[in-house]
């Protein structure tokens, strides 16, 4: 079976720069330098200025078109710095979809650099305040109405828990480091934790590392990729305190944050087995090593405190 990850359309650098140029002749010439392929787009710097992503997989346009919605109602109320889509591209010849171009943000993103203890737990505050900001913009009966949902069932673990398990069992024999049994014990405890059942909340909905924008002095700056932004259960995003945060780290978090019931934190603890064992099977996969380490990180911190 391909992987989810596995592109159903092809595009070269070439390709890509034809289509920016011909839809937005004012930033011809296009100069682009790659600047990352993920589960879902191909992203460029265009001019040094602007970042256009590219879905690479049909899932992936929908998603996209999301974000360029949605974006602009959250950026002006959240206390870090995300994309703004200023640049909206169509569907062109053997290219079928939608593309989007943004103002380039400083910084790299979290995988990319290597973290002390201490750096996580100076960043802990500053995320917890980014979430309670997010999390807590109001939503109205319309907003719910209209708003997209989970219909990927992202918060669902007992749909998730089956998939988690075969990917464990995939990755598991060549990493010593990954604790098989005690990660199937954990999600044994956690797989009947109760749903969230309060109004839904805006929710990246894809939270971890990669997503993080950093500075030269790993200060958390930015939040990046928000393809799966939906408004559904916090604890997707709180998932986080467990794949970037050690166990001393989670006070100052959730200090921030404010209040987080016990099921919500174990709904989060539960997500980061998620994100563990797809991030190494796709960071061996496709040779990405600073995948794998976030991978690891997150079933490691999954499994402490």
């Amino acid at each position: 079976m391909a992987p989810v990850w596995e592109a159903d359309v092809s595009l070269t650098r070439e390709d890509a720069a034809g289509l920016v140029e011909r839809q937005f002749p004012e930033l011809a010439p296009a100069r682009l330098e790659h600047l990352g392929t993920g589960w879902d787009n191909t992203a460029y710097t265009v001019n040094g200025r602007w970042v256009f992503r590219f879905p690479r997989r049909k899932l992936a346009a929908g998603l996209l078109e999301n974000e360029a919605r949605i974006l602009p109602r959250l950026a002006p109320h959240l206390p870090l710095r995300i994309p703004e889509p200023v640049w909206h591209g169509q569907p062109e010849g053997d290219y079928p979809y939608p593309f989007a171009g943004y103002a380039l943000l400083p910084g790299v993103t979290a995988c990319a650099v290597a973290w002390t203890p201490g750096e996580r737990l100076r960043n802990a505050a500053a995320l917890g305040r980014f979430l309670a900001a997010l999390h807590g913009l109001p939503v109205n009966d319309e907003t719910l109405a209209r708003g997209p949902g989970d219909e990927l069932a992202r918060a669902d673990l007992r749909q998730r828990a089956p998939m988690i398990l075969e990917r464990l069992a995939k990755v598991e024999g060549d990493e010593p480091e990954v604790d098989g049994a005690a990660v199937r014990a954990r999600l044994a405890r956690l797989v009947d934790t109760p749903p969230w059942e309060r109004r839904a909340c805006w929710v990246h909905g894809d939270l971890y590392a990669r997503h993080l924008l950093v500075d030269a002095h790993h200060t958390v700056t930015g939040v990046l990729d928000w393809g799966d932004v939906h408004l559904g259960d916090p604890a997707l995003d709180l998932t986080l305190a467990f794949t970037f945060l050690p166990p001393e780290a989670r006070g100052a978090f959730r200090e921030a944050y404010g209040v987080i019931d016990e099921a919500t934190w174990d709904r989060a603890r539960f997500r980061s087995f998620h994100y563990g064992v797809a991030l190494l099977l796709y960071g061996r996969s496709e040779g990405d090593e600073a995948m794998s380490r976030v991978g690891r990180d997150a079933l490691r911190y999954g499994l402490a405190g």
